[in-house]
């Protein structure tokens, strides 16, 4: 019989193999170790990631979008004119950012935030659109509404807050209510924030981390995570009855939060035929000088805080 030659192991290339496959095992350990941080440090900022615009071109457009801001609020407190403007959307869609870009350069004494809570048991008693209607612009003004009479098509029907009867009677009114603003003389603007499901999902983990924006997580907006459909539902069935040709709704893409600002501020601007009547600059006249006899407190009776800084 044939014997099957017997076959002899190279010790040095065994020991080589053996180094090779250490070496690889110690790179995956390597490896392994590295990947919860990397996932860890991607939530840490709400922000990070959520925009492909680099920094430095976001920053530049801003500041010219900001600035045709202050040149259309000059144009608006010198015509009179009436601006509202709705923000909607779903949870962590980016409009209290856009919000506060918008108003930021803008005189505080023309441009207000109204970002009404639940109504009170008194409120509950009145017509609906009543306690917004106390919020409406004078001449002069602009109103950003963070959420407005909109609750009762998205939030309040889903959660079962108002009835049957109560949100079909909103539905009809709506539509009559938004034309009785424009034909008064109000620009209404309504922009809903479009956010998909990854994207929301990733901003509330990120909330959750992030002990600076966690206070933006309520226990509605971990409900709203579980109805995601029936709030779909409820934003189709809104735009159906509400997207009237005097106040029609405008989407804005929100999946990149940067992008979606610079967006917004564009189309708004684009809505309001200002002109730029910003004024001349002043001319400061040379400072009087103090009287003689007037004579500052000691330091020392002061309470200064401390320079920490």
């Amino acid at each position: 019989m044939n014997s099957t030659p017997e076959i002899t192991k190279n010790p040095k290339t065994e020991t080589k193999g053996k180094k090779k496959n250490s070496k690889k095992s110690k790179k995956k350990a390597k490896d392994t170790v590295k990947t919860p941080e990397i996932k860890e440090f991607k939530y840490i900022s709400e922000g990070e990631g959520s925009s492909t615009l680099p920094k430095k071109i976001y920053k530049k457009e801003l500041d010219r979008l900001q600035l045709e801001l202050v040149k259309m609020q000059y144009w608006v407190k010198h015509t009179g004119t009436r601006i509202v403007i709705i923000f909607e959307g779903r949870d962590a869609a980016g409009k209290g950012g856009t919000i506060k870009r918008v108003t930021e350069p803008l005189n505080p004494r023309g441009c207000r935030i109204v970002a009404l809570g639940t109504p009170s048991d008194h409120e509950k008693t009145q017509w609906y659109f009543q306690r917004y209607v106390a919020h409406l612009p004078s001449a002069g003004e602009i109103v950003c509404f963070d959420r407005s009479w909109y609750n009762r098509a998205g939030v309040e029907r889903v959660m079962d807050f108002c009835t049957d009867t109560e949100y079909h009677q909103f539905m009809q009114t709506c539509p009559e209510f938004e034309r009785i603003l424009t034909r008064s003389g109000i620009i209404l603007l309504k922009y809903w924030f479009s956010v998909s499901d990854e994207e929301q999902e990733r901003r509330f983990q990120s909330r959750i981390i992030d002990p600076a924006r966690r206070w933006k997580l309520s226990p509605m907006d971990l409900e709203s995570r579980d109805r995601w459909v029936e709030y779909s539902q409820a934003k189709d069935l809104m735009f159906a009855h509400t997207n009237i040709p005097e106040a029609p709704w405008f989407t804005v893409e929100a999946d990149d939060k940067k992008r979606a600002r610079l967006n917004c501020i564009s189309h708004i601007l684009s809505k309001i035929p200002y002109v730029d009547i910003t004024p001349e600059p002043l001319k400061l006249p040379p400072r009087k000088m103090p009287p003689r006899d007037y004579v500052r407190p000691p330091i020392n009776e002061q309470f200064f805080v401390p320079q920490l800084y």
